[in-house]
């Protein structure tokens, strides 16, 4: 029986998970000739909320990294996430960006592509995996695990069968908030491999603890490839340890062979550099905790409302405001809770209760009920497409959102050329995802004032009309963080 493998998350989703993906190239660079020797299938460096780190907070150009890492690390393919149509970001780009971006990243070294959406619609995958596959690069489509009535083996399976119908050469099961238990994983990975001809790879996060006993079932049902960190960077709301799933397989006719001397060396060199993290970690998040199985949402977000209810002096609703959220996620068609999703449903969660139910609608969120997202796994519920419609004026749309955007990477390299940046793709791809934080790169400025808010434009953004029958008492701006992420809302108080 052929032994699984490991891909190896530390210099991505190890750091993003526990330190606020925080850590540096620098801190990054000793350990990659190390990780390189190890004989793992992938180290995943890149994607995700790295490229917005790198530019926000680390004064980095993110393709320079790649590169650095590339050529410390030849011999393993390196991995990226990357959110389909919403490339890093988290609005829908064009099609001649998405392709720019990837055909960029694929020029720098990249050699694997996870591809993902957040509602799982395979529309918005189209570009972004067509691209990959066209400049011979690995095409990794992600299933998003989540439960609901609409979430179901047999719809997570179809989605796998599409996958390789695109010309995918794996499929991978993100389970982004760690509730997938043994015995799922092994169903869903039995019947995919029964469906499907290219390797899966499971990829989860031990936050309620249940990481690594699913990694072991879904190894027992043949899975090719599981998702490991190394400690610090693991466990809790990272991938389970390496050296910690060795020793769940010892004794395992598929058990891997890695060298237990380089992850313990490995282990003295990110101690290190997690000390050097400090300010960016918590015991909050090393720790299982068992409330995402029973809100089903991602432990990071239920840390974040704590100090977000604080802020808005509602530190005594944390309970409604958790109870609510599976509330906002049945009206919003039971969307997976991954990133944009999860911040959306938190920030309606949150006005549900401090307004009313549905008194406030966020603007994101009368996207998601408008389609700007994608089709919703589920029916949105009628009572409030119609409230979101009448409040926007038009109907929901049902196309491919990005079938609605103009060719934009034109118009992007036009910007650049006009603020005296440079005009390559690398440049004009992350300049469309991040204008302020790429010219303070080019221009030298630090990250610390980079990463200052942008001044209010003098004129407000439009706001919905209130519904009929209804007038504005008061409006008030709210500044909301959630999952790491600052959200700027304007809040009308209606009376009728």
């Amino acid at each position: 029986m052929k032994a699984v493998t490991f891909n190896n998350t530390v210099l991505r989703d190890g750091h993003q998970s526990l330190a606020a993906t925080r850590m540096t190239t620098e801190q990054m660079l000793p350990a990659a000739p190390i990780l390189d020797d190890m004989g793992f299938s992938g180290l995943e460096t890149w994607g995700g909320a790295t490229i917005d780190s790198c530019l926000r907070y680390l004064g980095e150009n993110p393709f320079d990294r790649l590169r650095a890492l590339k050529k410390a690390a030849p011999k393993t393919p390196q991995i990226m996430l990357l959110r389909g149509q919403n490339i890093v970001q988290y609005a829908s780009f064009p099609d001649d960006v998405v392709e720019a971006f990837v055909r960029a990243n694929a020029a720098a070294g990249q050699d694997v592509f996870r591809v993902f959406d957040a509602l799982n619609d395979i529309r918005n995958l189209t570009t972004a995996i067509k691209t990959v596959i066209d400049c011979g690069k690995h095409a990794r489509g992600e299933i998003c695990y989540t439960t609901s009535p609409v979430h179901t083996i047999d719809a997570f399976v179809h989605m796998g069968v599409e996958f390789e119908k695109m010309g995918c050469h794996s499929i991978g099961i993100k389970d982004m908030s760690g509730i997938i238990t043994p015995k799922v994983a092994y169903d869903l990975v039995k019947e995919l491999k029964g469906k499907v001809g290219i390797p899966i790879v499971l990829h989860t996060h031990d936050t309620a603890g249940l990481g690594a006993s699913s990694y072991l079932a879904a190894i027992d049902a043949g899975v090719d490839i599981v998702e490991t960190s190394i400690v610090p960077f693991a466990n809790g709301t990272s991938q389970p340890d390496t050296l910690r799933m060795l020793a769940l397989l010892d004794g395992h006719p598929r058990k891997p062979d890695y060298d237990p001397g380089k992850l313990q060396q490995l282990r003295l060199h990110f101690e290190e550099v997690y000390r050097q993290l400090s300010k960016f970690t918590s015991p909050a998040n090393e720790r299982v905790d068992s409330d995402i199985l029973v809100f089903q949402v991602p432990g990071g977000m239920l840390s974040n409302f704590r100090n977000q209810l604080a802020e808005q002096g509602m530190a005594d609703k944390f309970d409604e405001v958790v109870r609510e959220i599976p509330v906002v996620r049945e009206a919003l068609g039971w969307i997976p809770l991954v990133t944009p999703t999860s911040q959306i449903v938190g920030t309606q969660a949150m006005m549900n209760i401090k307004f009313g139910r549905w008194k406030v609608i966020c603007q994101p969120a009368q996207d998601i009920a408008l389609g700007k997202y994608g089709k919703a796994p589920g029916p949105i519920n009628p009572e409030i497409l119609a409230l979101v419609e009448k409040q926007a004026g038009k109907k929901a749309i049902t196309c491919r959102p990005a079938d609605l955007l103009d060719p934009g990477l034109e118009g992007y390299r036009k910007q650049c050329a006009d603020k005296g940046l440079p005009t390559d793709d690398e440049i004009t791809v992350l300049y469309a995802m991040f204008p302020q934080q790429v010219e303070a790169l080019v221009k030298g400025v630090p990250p610390a004032e980079a990463a200052k808010p942008a001044p209010k434009p003098a004129a407000s953004a439009p706001v919905p009309a209130a519904p009929a029958g209804t007038r504005v008492a008061s409006r008030r701006e709210m500044v909301l963080t959630i999952d790491g992420r600052r959200h700027e809302v304007c809040v009308e108080k209606l009376e009728s």
